[in-house]
């Protein structure tokens, strides 16, 4: 799961940080990045699979 939640994070940020801790702060963060450059939400999202794969 957590190849197919980074292939996600590259191609749609967002979706890649839903589908890792749901609706929360780091979900709407991403969001934002996303929106201010995808660049910054690609890197977020990343960064977030990473620190939650268990």
């Amino acid at each position: 799961m957590s190849i197919l939640r980074l292939i996600f994070a590259i191609l749609l940020p967002p979706l890649g940080v839903f589908l890792t801790v749901g609706i929360r702060g780091a979900f709407w963060l991403n969001i934002l990045l996303t929106i201010l450059g995808f660049v910054p939400g690609v890197v977020h999202a990343v960064w977030i699979i990473a620190k939650n794969d268990k």
